[in-house]
């Protein structure tokens, strides 16, 4: 799920688009699902990784034309894996469908969970969004694996976005199956309670210790150079914070205030998530000491310059 589409660097020129199963490296092919929107761009993608007995990651959303599309593109194969990154109902509902068809196993994320409890009064911003019902038959820690034959899938745990979120290494590609965490057409929303921006910023510093040569996200065409990309990623939020830091100054006390200061000429469908962007780092500078809030940070707090 995206912010906006400010992102670090160029876009993506090679936007996936739904209809078909494509071929995007010997071992990976991609179907991406019919749910369009400013959010998921093209849609969700879905990954099938190997030949012949192969594991699928991130069957999509409730989809039945989807599934039904992606079973048939595997007519004479076998699933043996149905993995995960993370609940949202763009991603995770579909693997329900999908194991029902096959009977394989679900992997990877554990249940929904929040970054914190709830306070008084407030309500989930991404609640609609969540995925409760998901359950996984073998909830993967890092480094856990699932292997078939000429693929091996690694869990890399990515919380931020949401706090169950898994990427998963794909050393025979040289590759890294990145959800949401990172992707090259947008930014990524980090909405409390669901995500937490501390918990993102440190994911990202934990992904520049790794060597992938691509990211294949969630959303949008692949992640060239990723190593550089994340790195981009970081300054690109960090540049944010400071943008924050410098309404606070100048006597924003309101996030809407913040909102139209720091992402102007931003698309009127995203205000919103860039409002939920803006508060999690706004969590984030008060829990350092770095902003102050008349109560406990909430989206219709006053915040001020500490």
């Amino acid at each position: 799920m995206a912010e906006t589409d400010d992102t670090p660097s160029a876009k993506t020129a090679d936007m996936p688009q739904p209809g078909h199963l494509e071929q995007v490296s010997p071992l990976i092919r991609r179907r991406v699902a019919g749910n369009r929107g400013p959010f998921t761009a093209t849609g969700t993608c879905t990954y099938v990784v190997g030949h012949g007995r192969v594991a699928v990651i991130d069957p999509g959303p409730d989809d039945p034309a989807h599934l039904d599309a992606l079973l048939g593109d595997l007519a004479g194969e076998t699933v043996d894996a149905i993995l995960v990154t993370h609940t949202h109902r763009d991603h995770s509902p579909g693997a329900r469908r999908l194991k029902a068809a096959t009977g394989a196993p679900i992997l990877g994320c554990g249940p929904h969970r929040p970054a914190r409890p709830l306070l008084a009064g407030e309500i989930p911003a991404l609640d609609a969004s969540a995925d409760r019902e998901h359950h996984s038959d073998r909830e993967m820690a890092e480094g856990d694996t699932v292997t078939g034959p000429g693929w091996t899938l690694s869990a890399v745990p990515t919380p931020g976005h949401t706090m169950n979120h898994l990427a998963f290494a794909f050393p025979e590609g040289d590759a890294l199956f990145s959800g949401d965490h990172v992707m090259a057409w947008s930014t990524t929303v980090v909405a409390p309670p669901d995500g937490q921006m501390r918990a993102y910023m440190e994911s990202l510093d934990a992904l520049r210790t790794r060597s992938d040569a691509v990211y294949w996200p969630g959303h949008g065409g692949p992640v060239r150079d990723p190593a550089r990309f994340v790195r981009g990623l970081a300054g690109h939020r960090r540049q944010r914070e400071a943008g924050i830091r410098a309404r606070l100054a100048a006597g924003d006390a309101r996030i809407a205030e913040i909102v139209a200061a720091v992402y102007q000429g931003l698309d009127p469908r995203l205000r919103g998530a860039a409002a939920l962007s803006v508060f999690a780092h706004l969590e984030d500078l008060v829990s350092r000491g770095l902003a102050t809030c008349d109560g406990p940070p909430l989206l219709d707090s006053r915040y001020g310059p500490a």
